[in-house]
């Protein structure tokens, strides 16, 4: 491990590949978690009830959303292991750190519209349910991509 003057260690290759995949490790079970109580809702006489056909559309929009959340997340593994099972390459860390960053899209637009559709059930109140899913699209965006690119251009 290397400092430079901001203070920041720069990893070996090895050590950034395994946090990395660890990333990886951590954030797919949440996903598969939330995967799992979408296909259950479907499943579900209250989901039928409440859900009009363009909910229920939107509930299949975000199936789909976690599904490629899940295939993305889930690449770096398989690339490594078919792939360059014997070798860790720059290339092999920034694609699959492109492919974790790819998979936040469709991740947070499954939860924004989960969100939108468990509010609109629960209050019957489209606008409030829209302000809901709003308010956490600005939580993903400060979150997930502003402070963190902040940060990386701080650190260039």
């Amino acid at each position: 491990m290397t400092a430079s003057r901001e203070g920041v260690i720069h990893l070996p290759l090895d050590k950034a590949v395994e946090y990395m995949l660890e990333e990886c490790r951590m954030v797919l079970p949440g996903i598969q978690a939330l995967f799992g109580f979408q296909l259950i809702a479907i499943f579900s006489e209250r989901f039928n009830q409440a859900m009009d056909s363009s909910g229920k559309c939107l509930h299949l929009i975000a199936i789909f959303m976690i599904v490629i959340a899940i295939v993305l997340v889930m690449t770096p593994a398989a690339l490594h292991r078919l792939s360059e099972p014997q070798a860790l390459t720059e290339r092999y860390l920034m694609t699959c750190s492109k492919l974790i960053l790819a998979a936040m899209v469709p991740l947070a637009l499954a939860i924004l519209f989960e969100t939108y559709l468990v509010t609109n059930v629960l209050l019957k109140r489209s606008a409030l349910s829209l302000m809901a899913a709003i308010g956490l699209a600005a939580m993903f965006l400060t979150f997930w991509w502003a402070i963190p690119y902040r940060r990386r251009r701080r650190f260039r």
